[in-house]
């Protein structure tokens, strides 16, 4: 495996792993609504859902090979 190869799934491991994070907290906002009815924990779980999207569509792309890079 090349070092960018590494390079690249090193980082995809640490963001897996920042994903993991934002879903817990969002089951925790959930969690924090469901027991005190405060909209304002539905709005942070809606905030961190759309986060955790993000940082799994990022993921996504660095283990992803691009095909249109040319060999180095």
């Amino acid at each position: 495996m090349s070092d960018i190869n590494e390079l690249l799934e090193g980082l995809a491991d640490r963001l897996a792993g920042i994903a993991a994070d934002l879903d817990e907290a969002g089951f925790e906002q959930l969690r924090a609504a469901a027991d005190g009815g405060d909209p304002a924990h539905l709005a942070a779980e809606r905030r961190l859902q759309k986060a955790r999207r993000a940082v799994s569509r990022a993921v996504a792309a660095l283990r992803t090979p691009d095909d249109d890079a040319s060999p180095l």
